[in-house]
């Protein structure tokens, strides 16, 4: 029985936890958000938008540090994991599609954040285009996009086919990787073994390079005045894995 449910609708729950899990680290986490907070440079108060924004580990840092954010996701798992680390005045949370943001929050916010590889998961290219264009609409004149994610070049200098780690519990995953030049789309499939079973699945991302992405941000209006070696402070270059991308709003 076939089924056409995309990938993106059922992927983010406690198996993809499990599986990232060596990846979430609160340490890091904070270390992260200080760079977000140094780049983005906003007198408290400010309204962020953490889209998608997972299990909530960015958005309730940055409420903490006092702006004052909503937090938007697909995954029930995931939003029902951020509400748990706790919710308040200052830090909301509501399951929704980003390429469809809530029709009131046009002009809302100083900032839009979109972190951890958050983007490309859709099969037709113009719906990235679409959520772009909705970061842009929900921005304020003036507002600031921080987009970060894989570096296509990059990504190809170094591919990895391969790779595996161990969690916690012993289980054991492994990763097999593929990649598309033609429709930019990087195919992961992944296995696990471990003390609660055995399992596989796949997923897609399609990654962009940086002039690439920097020419859909400016058809909608975002302009890139900064581009960062991942979380450093260092410019990117044709061999970052990772980018950090700091686009505006035109005014």
């Amino acid at each position: 029985m076939t089924t056409n449910t995309p990938w993106w609708a059922t992927h983010f729950d406690a198996q993809y936890l499990h599986e990232y899990e060596p990846l979430f680290d609160q340490a890091q986490d904070r270390q992260e958000v200080a760079r977000l907070l140094e780049v983005l440079s906003l007198p408290s108060g400010s309204r962020v938008l953490d889209c998608p924004c997972g299990q909530g580990r960015h958005a309730q840092l940055l409420a903490e540090a006092g702006f004052d954010v909503d937090g938007l996701d697909y995954s029930a798992d995931l939003l029902a994991v951020a509400r748990q680390r706790g919710t308040g005045r200052r830090l909301r949370y509501r399951r929704g599609d980003m390429r469809a943001l809530p029709a009131r929050w046009t002009g809302r916010f100083d900032a839009v954040v979109n972190l951890f590889t958050s983007f490309g998961f859709f099969d037709e290219p113009l719906d990235d285009l679409r959520v772009l264009a909705e970061f842009a609409r929900v921005l304020k004149p003036g507002g600031v996009l921080i987009w970060h994610g894989g570096a296509r070049d990059g990504v190809m200098a170094r591919f990895l086919t391969r790779d595996w780690w161990s969690t916690a519990d012993g289980t054991m995953f492994g990763q097999e990787r593929r990649f598309d030049p033609l429709s930019g789309f990087l195919d992961i499939t992944s296995t696990w073994r471990g003390p609660h079973g055995a399992g596989e699945r796949s997923h897609r991302i399609r990654l962009y390079s940086a002039s690439e992405l920097a020419g859909r941000l400016r058809d909608v209006g975002l302009i890139v005045e900064q581009a960062f070696d991942a979380w450093t402070d260092r410019p990117l270059t044709r061999k970052s894995s990772e980018m950090l991308l700091v686009a505006r709003k035109d005014g």
